[in-house]
């Protein structure tokens, strides 16, 4: 877990929940048959981190991120969700699950609040946004999308921003396909929909941004020209009115 030390902006804070595939020294008896898995999409989410990384350095912004593969806890899910702990951890006697959830689950959960709440309680709003990357075929099936945007459709700061992003990445990159909660929707079990039922619409502002890997895999100069675009479309975004709260 890492923590940008630069001075915040208030109305950001920037997470990335999937940023690595590590397995702690603890617990890596419980995946020897797995090593293969933890280089696929289902161990991290490639390009994720790094994309989390530019978004608070030109913001200003905190950014709280781990590098522990999501196949050990996910900690964009929350406790009680069946998918929480892949097979190798749910099999696991309790209480080693137990010490997974106090030793990485849980601070990374309490230091993801603290700034989320310092942000409000110091200027009575904030933006949080997710880092994330999808995989571009999944069950044979291939995504139409290079970045998705993420949010909950009964939240209007939400919606706005949202709206103003995707039209802001189709006038700086319009070889880009940019969707609206795809692949997944945006209500979906997350760090976003769990700060959702603690804090009011007017308070907070979650959004999850999804890369295709594509873009992650080829690399090279197309790559950084992407994560510019979506640092210079958020940027337009926030200028254009797309959240009226911050």
């Amino acid at each position: 877990m890492a923590r940008t030390a630069n001075t915040p902006d208030p109305r950001l804070v920037i997470t990335c929940e999937h940023g690595g595939n590590e397995i702690p020294t603890a617990y890596r008896h419980l995946f020897a048959n797995h090593q293969a898995l933890l280089e696929t999409h289902r161990g991290y989410d490639p390009g994720a981190l790094l994309m989390a990384r530019e978004l608070a350095r030109t913001f200003t912004a905190p950014l709280i991120s781990s590098t522990v593969s999501r196949l050990l806890v996910d900690l964009n899910r929350s406790i009680g969700n069946p998918a929480l702990y892949f097979e190798a951890t749910a099999n696991a006697p309790t209480a080693l699950r137990d010490s997974i959830l106090q030793m990485h689950y849980l601070p990374y959960r309490t230091e993801a609040e603290h700034l989320v709440r310092e942000a409000i309680a110091q200027h009575g709003h904030v933006l949080h946004i997710s880092s994330h990357s999808f995989t571009p075929e999944l069950d044979g099936e291939v995504r139409n999308a290079d970045i998705g945007l993420l949010y909950d459709p009964a939240r209007p700061g939400e919606v706005a921003l949202c709206m103003h992003w995707q039209a802001a990445l189709k006038r700086c990159a319009p070889h880009l396909r940019v969707r609206r909660n795809y692949p997944y929707r945006g209500k979906g079990d997350g760090l976003a929909s769990w700060f959702r039922r603690q804090l009011p619409p007017d308070a907070y502002v979650g959004i999850e941004l999804e890369i295709n890997q594509k873009h992650v895999f080829t690399g090279g100069a197309a790559w950084i020209a992407l994560r510019k675009q979506i640092i210079a479309s958020l940027r337009d975004a926030l200028a254009a009115g797309g959240n009226d709260q911050l």
